[in-house]
Formats: C-alpha cells, structure tokens, sequence
C-alpha cells in the first residue's frame, strides 16, 4: 500500500476544452465541497473542435449532472443524432445506417439473420430498424411536445436517481447528440465555477515531482504554483503530465487504423433550408472519409486521412469541392492525430483524460466516449488515504479494454468495405489487423456476432453494431444461421411488416430537427 501521500481532497485539472470541463463538472457533481477542484488552462491554446458528434450513452452525462436538455441544447447550438450514416462504403452512391436501437428478434434469431435468409428488400437498416427510415426523412426523435418517439426505451424522469454508462449497459438510448464543442465547453465552464471549480487562466511552465514519481504541484507563469494531491491530464495529444513528465510508453494504434491527419472546416448555412439530418454522415473518400455534422446554424465537417495515400493540401482541396460554394472563404483547421492510448492512464497521482490517454479516428464518434467512460471509471475507483494500487490497476484495465475494444470496431469497418477502387481501399484488406478481431470474423462468416464472440470486454458497442457494419460494407460473405432453414418465417415476416408499418407512423407523425428545435429556442425565451 502506498500511504505516504494523503487521501485526495485536492484535484487539479490541467487543460480545459471538453475533457478538461466534462471532467471538472462531473467531479463536481459526484463528490460536492467534499473535494476542492482547480482547472488551469491556458488562454492562449484552442481547442480542437472536431468532437461534435457523440455516442448515445452521452445522455447519461448529462443526467448525472442534473441538466435537462432545454437547458443546454440550444446554449451550444446542439441537434440529435439517430445515427450513423455511411456513403460509398460499399460502392458509390449506396448507403446504411448505424442506428442506436435495439434489435429486434423472432424465435430467438436477431431480425438480421432472418433478413439474411430472406432479405425484405435490399436495405437490411430500413428492413431491421425502424430509425433508418426516421434519418431518411429527417426527423427528429421527439414529437413537438417533447415526447420520445415510441420504440423500446423507456425514459426514466422522476429525477431520483442519477444515471451512469456502467447502470445502464446494455439499454440502447435511441439517440446522441450533435453540439458545438468550445460552446460546451463554456456552458460547463458555468456549470462548474458555479459549483465550487476554481477556474485559472494561466500557462503551465512547468510541472515538479518528488522522488517517487508523483506530482507535486504544476508552475504556472502568473498564477505560482498550483498545487494538489490528484492531478487530472487533460492536455490533448501533448500529455504533458502523463507522457512527458511521467514518460508513461504510448501504444500506436498506427498499423492496424493507418489515418492520422483531418483538415476540418466551420461552415455557415441555411439550416432551415438545408434541413437538419439527424444523423452524423461518414462519407468514404480516396485516402480515408468526410465526416458531416449537422448543427442548427452550420455544419461542421471534415476529411480524416492518411498522409501515407494524400498530402494535406490535397485533403483540404477534396474537402472543399465535397462542401461546395459555401466553404470558399472558411478557414481550414488542420490536424495531426495521436491513433493509439498511453500504456496505462493512471501513473501515481496522474490521470490522463481525453486525448491525453488515447484516441481513435472519429469514425463512431467514440471521443467524447471515451472522455465520458474515462471520468465514470475514475469516481468508480476514486482512490482512499492508503492510494491503494489495485484502484489504479482496475482503471488502467477497464480504459485500456475501451479503448483496445473501440479498435478493433473500427478497423473492422475498413477490412469490411467492399470497394476497393484503389490502393488506399485495397490495402485496407491486407493490412494486419488485431489477433482477437482475425478470430471472430472466421466466426462471423459462420453465425452473425452476438454476445459470446464480440470484444469481449466493455467498449460500448453492443453485437448489433458489429451485424450493422459487416451487414453494411459488404465485403465478407455472411449467411444465416443454418437453423432457419427449418424455422417457420411467417413471425419473421409479421415482424418485419409491424416495423414497417411502425416507421411509416412515425415519418408521418413526427417533426423535422429545424422545427422542434425552433420551438425550443422560442419556449426558452419566452416567444
């Protein structure tokens, strides 16, 4: 046991934007004046802006901190995301959906492998989910009066309990959320200091530890030394406490995930016009994808690459002339990325949250995940006066599984996508990928995933995300399970017609993004 610090009731944070926030306000939530808490950030440093997308599970952040979504949607200019939508994966011109719903099943086959044995039409997303057909007709996943649309979750809003990721696995929410992330970075900046969070503008110039390693307070130019029993990284892809203070090791992702740069831009629209899709959209380009993330004034977007396939130049080019017009005068953010996760995220009294622990492309939207799962994990194994290490072990596994986990998805998108009109594409299915992932798609040539042979640890993708990306590219032959040959269909069908039937209710009676989210705004300010 190590008990020659004390227990922890001092906690700076070092860096601010998302994680440095989310982190910040969550702490404050869970542990109250029980713990004093410091964020310093520099006033000179942006933050990255690309995590505007998110993962369903990110509803219960906010629950846990008490807001309801009319308080900070329309503060950060926020929409719903239903999904994710995918383009040219397969082949130019053709589409599918990620959808965050529940899958169905008949006589204890999944409806996918009932679709497999006698497809309905050739969209198993609009055959097997009804969401699909909501993203097609742009609506929004609440009626106008703030009802959820009626599918299988089951909203909980007696306000007595707080929700967590680790409470609630396994119930799919229906949605995630779009948002403009320095907005909500400023709204929880609020939050926070308003809660207890003392808010330091500063740099840090420098950060001291003593003779064992830990971190005993970090310099900063106009603010002296801060100091603190717990220091929480939140320095993106710099890691300025973890890996280059600590010399933590940081693992590469690179050989199995080979992008490493996004140029990304800011666009202005007509949202009204252009209608809000409430989907985020990843659209396969030459050397990687385009993301487009529908907010209610712009969207934001960009190409995420390989520089080994396209120089950055060229990047910012296809990205413009995929916006079009609009993006003529827009100023381009370009970015290296860091693929891959620190060996551990917790070393002695640091804790690396967000880019500073790890990162993968943003194809699922997993980053502000990560963030979110990575400040559960820590209330979760809060250390006590002795810093018992076994609370640190327990994290550093839970972070580094997540994250392993979320690798193995996404490169299972790239060896899944049947187009291969270049090298870029061809590659992609010769390229090593993980052992664990080699194994389970021999399995899943043979029986669609489920439970017993996904990753098996948490990473927040359930099996019907797997059967959603392999159903999807359409490079890996798949069949049925051999069972149904024998079963009766005529429930599988009477399934699949009631879904129908569902979603056709539900494209008639629901409204568009623009709409319900004009209303808000109204109601909020008293119009």
């Amino acid at each position: 046991m190590e008990t020659d610090s004390p227990a922890p009731r001092s906690i700076v944070i070092v860096g601010g934007g998302t994680s440095g926030w989310m982190t910040a306000s969550y702490l404050a939530a869970a542990f109250g004046d029980r713990v004093s808490i410091t964020l310093v950030e520099s006033g000179r440093i942006g933050t990255i802006g690309v995590g505007e997308a998110t993962f369903s599970d990110i509803r219960h952040f906010f629950d846990f901190l008490g807001l309801d979504e009319t308080e900070w949607m329309p503060a950060c200019n926020a929409t719903y995301k239903l999904a994710v939508r995918f383009e040219n994966w397969r082949r130019p011109g053709h589409h599918f959906y990620h959808p965050f719903e529940q899958m169905r099943s008949v006589d204890g086959f999944p409806l996918t492998d009932w679709w497999l044995r006698e497809p309905v039409t050739d969209r198993f997303d609009r055959d097997c989910f009804v969401i699909a057909s909501l993203c097609d007709a742009g609506r929004n996943p609440r009626h106008l009066d703030g009802r959820l649309f009626e599918q299988d979750f089951v909203e909980r809003r007696d306000g007595n309990a707080r929700s967590t990721i680790a409470a609630y696995q396994g119930a799919q929410i229906p949605y995630a959320y779009h948002f403009e992330a320095h907005l909500l970075a400023k709204f929880l900046t609020g939050y926070a200091t308003q809660r207890g969070v003392r808010h330091v503008v500063d740099d840090v110039d420098d950060v001291a530890v003593d003779g064992r390693g830990w971190v005993t307070h970090v310099r900063t130019r106009e603010h002296g030394d801060l100091t603190g029993d717990l220091f929480v990284d939140c320095t993106g892809f710099r890691a300025l406490l973890l890996n280059k203070k600590l010399a933590e090791p940081f693992v590469s992702y690179q050989d199995t995930l080979p992008n490493d740069s996004a140029v990304a831009l800011q666009v202005p629209l007509d949202m009204a016009a252009r209608g809000i899709r409430p989907c985020t959209t990843a659209t396969a380009q030459d050397a990687g994808w385009i993301w487009t993330i529908p907010l209610f004034g712009r969207i934001g977007t960009g190409y995420v690459y390989a520089r080994d396939y396209c120089e950055p130049e060229e990047a910012e080019r296809v990205l413009r002339e995929f916006v079009g017009p609009e993006a003529a005068d827009v100023p381009a953010n370009h970015i290296r990325m860091r693929i891959g996760r620190s060996r551990n995220s917790w070393v002695n009294n640091v804790v690396a949250v967000g880019l500073s622990s790890g990162f993968v492309e943003p194809l699922e939207s997993t980053g502000i995940f990560f963030i979110h799962h990575a400040i559960e994990q820590l209330v979760k194994f809060f250390p006590g006066p002795d810093w018992n290490p076994t609370l640190r072990t327990m994290y550093n596994s839970a972070i580094a599984h997540c994250m392993d986990g979320v690798r193995e998805f996404l490169v299972l998108h790239y060896k899944g996508a049947a187009r291969d009109d270049n090298a870029y594409w061809r590659d992609a299915k010769t390229r090593v990928i993980p052992d664990g992932l080699a194994e389970r798609l021999e399995l899943w040539q043979t029986k669609l995933p489920d439970a017993e042979t996904v990753f098996p640890y948490y990473h927040g993708l359930p099996p019907y995300s797997y059967m959603c990306i392999l159903l999807g590219t359409g490079g890996i032959p798949l069949r049925p399970s051999p069972a149904l040959r024998l079963a009766d269909e005529q429930a599988a069908r009477k399934e699949f017609q009631a879904l129908r039937d569902k979603a056709d209710e539900l494209v008639r009676a629901l409204p568009s993004q623009h709409e319900y989210f004009s209303r808000m705004r109204r109601q909020q300010s008293g119009l």
